[in-house]
């Protein structure tokens, strides 16, 4: 049965297992997950069982709900929609052993950490008919942004000609889910173990926030992508990944700008650092500024020169978040749109890669060559 058609509609909530605890952003969707009235949590598993079991412990799930066997969760507990979290290099493999079982994945961001394992991750979902894998950005959810699209998408700017971003926050191994502060003493100790810091395993400012900046952007250009890219990093001494990126897109209407930064002086979510992160997003007509948990998107038109606040929408509850959204989805036989989907986040990955092999060889790199 086609589990994206209306006809499959069903009455009980979706059974939903989080997969991996690589990411902080795991306890924040298993809490999301024990709020919606559509989703039961029904397992979570890890490689490492230490990890898991400390964030559950906090987040009050049960033992009995923690696996150590991911076969064992999966004949247990018959999830329906996978929520992974892992590294971003394992991603590929996940998705083939979710999507080969018929239950929907929700990857948490990126797509990929390589071209390839990106196409392959399309490539399984084509040959799955009725299975929805997605990609949670949870940028993509700030009313903001979202507010920002809305706005284009109604002409209020005009044609989109340029999108210049900036992003971050102190690092990642400065919080762990729920925005949790962690202290300088045990982010040094983590640093040296940690595959946030590791290049094989897809660590490094870059990957972790360019595809916020190249996937919404592409989202706000209707999916126009740039002709080629250029990009610099700078990596610290005695790190093998980058805590900054600055990277150039050329496009038909001209360049845009993307950095990430691990390192900003304060984290966006307590108080916005400067420059801030979000958005600036030149029209033909226009200007926006979406900057990152601000309460009103900032406008320059004709009519305002002087620029205007505009209060941000109020969002329906599947628009809030990657889980909402997928269960709204299914519920309701819908495709995935917008960043969540794998179109949306396959191009915006390849100004990613774009950027990580211009980094690499010092040299502008076209997409139409990866």
């Amino acid at each position: 049965m086609d589990a994206a058609s209306p006809s499959s509609k069903q009455i009980d909530p979706w059974r939903i297992a989080v997969v991996g605890f690589d990411h902080m952003h795991a306890g924040d969707q298993i809490s999301v997950i024990k709020d919606h009235p559509r989703a039961l949590l029904v397992g979570a598993w890890d490689s490492n069982p230490d990890r898991m079991q400390q964030v559950c412990a906090e987040l009050e799930v049960p033992p009995h709900l923690q696996y150590g066997d991911l076969d064992a969760l999966i004949a247990e507990t018959a999830p329906q929609i996978a929520v992974v979290c892992s590294t971003t290099a394992d991603h590929r493999r996940y998705v083939d052993y979710f999507v080969e079982r018929g239950i929907h994945v929700l990857l948490e961001k990126p797509l990929a950490s390589t071209v390839n394992d990106a196409r392959a991750i399309v490539g399984a979902a084509a040959s799955a008919p009725g299975v929805l894998v997605g990609v949670n950005w949870p940028l993509a959810w700030y009313p903001v942004h979202r507010t920002a699209r809305r706005l284009i998408s109604e002409g209020v700017i005009g044609c989109v000609l340029e999108v210049h971003y900036y992003d971050g926050n102190r690092g990642p191994l400065f919080h762990t889910h729920g925005k949790h502060e962690v202290d300088d003493a045990e982010v040094a100790k983590a640093k040296a173990s940690t595959w946030w810091y590791s290049a094989a395993e897809g660590g490094g400012s870059l990957r972790d926030y360019l595809g916020y900046g190249a996937t919404l952007a592409t989202w706000f250009r209707d999916g126009e992508l740039p002709t080629d890219v250029t990009a610099r990093t700078h990596i610290s001494p005695g790190d093998e990944v980058d805590e900054q990126s600055v990277v150039i897109a050329s496009y038909r209407s001209g360049l845009s700008t993307f950095q990430t930064r691990w390192g900003t002086f304060t984290d966006p979510w307590t108080h916005q650092p400067y420059p801030r992160c979000g958005f600036v997003i030149v029209g033909s007509a226009g200007t926006i500024a979406s900057f990152d948990y601000a309460e009103a998107v900032q406008v320059q038109d004709n009519a305002h020169p002087e620029g205007q606040a505009i209060p941000v929408d109020e969002l329906a509850p599947g628009d809030t978040g990657g889980v909402p959204n997928l269960i709204h989805a299914l519920d309701h036989g819908l495709p995935l749109e917008g960043p969540v989907s794998l179109e949306v986040s396959m191009a915006g990955h390849l100004i990613v890669e774009a950027a990580a092999q211009s980094a690499a060889d010092q040299t502008p790199v076209r997409l139409d060559t990866l």
